[in-house]
């Protein structure tokens, strides 16, 4: 994996959504083909012999890879929404994030029992939504859950890996220091 590549091609927009969030914009990594292979390729290089049966992607950008990385691991995906969004019975979660409150929600019935499952988002800043959805993946009760995320931002304030590493195992393919 080109680190330098990937640092290149990702914007940092100032002040959004609120003034002082630096918000690290994957969506260039997206729209560049080499950026999304690149970060696909690694995914699966660190999960591929790991047993992945489901991979739960977080809205919205954590759709964007993790049903790359399921298609490719040969497993199933299972979107972790917004509110309102899934249709049917679902299980809710709520979580403070460094700019506001939220919840999120999983179909019931997504993940059962005998599943391995990686939870895929962007980026590690709070822990606040992963929290979050590694508690209604652990509420199915699957053998096992991993987390990944393109970037953990390591910055004063921002406690994120200390927020999951009791509740599963972190990896994230890039840390930024800001």
């Amino acid at each position: 994996m080109n680190k330098s590549f990937l640092l290149e091609n990702l914007r940092n927009i100032p002040d959004f959504p609120k003034p002082g969030i630096q918000f690290k914009d994957v969506s260039t990594w997206f729209a560049e083909p080499r950026c999304l292979k690149m970060l696909a390729d690694e995914i699966i290089k660190r999960y591929e012999n790991r047993g992945i049966t489901k991979v739960v992607g977080i809205e919205s950008r954590g759709f964007v890879l993790g049903s790359i990385v399921a298609e490719r691991l040969g497993a199933g995906f299972v979107m972790c929404r917004k509110p309102g969004k899934l249709p049917g019975k679902t299980l809710k979660a709520s979580y403070a994030k460094e700019y506001g409150l939220d919840n999120i929600e999983i179909h019931f019935g997504a993940i059962k029992k005998d599943d391995t499952v990686l939870i895929h988002d962007d980026l590690l800043a709070t822990g606040g939504s992963m929290k979050a959805a590694v508690d209604l993946v652990k509420a199915f009760g699957p053998k096992k859950v991993f987390v990944n995320f393109l970037i953990e931002l390591r910055c004063e304030g921002l406690r994120g890996r200390e927020v999951l590493e009791d509740v599963a195992p972190i990896d994230a393919l890039l840390t930024i220091e800001d």
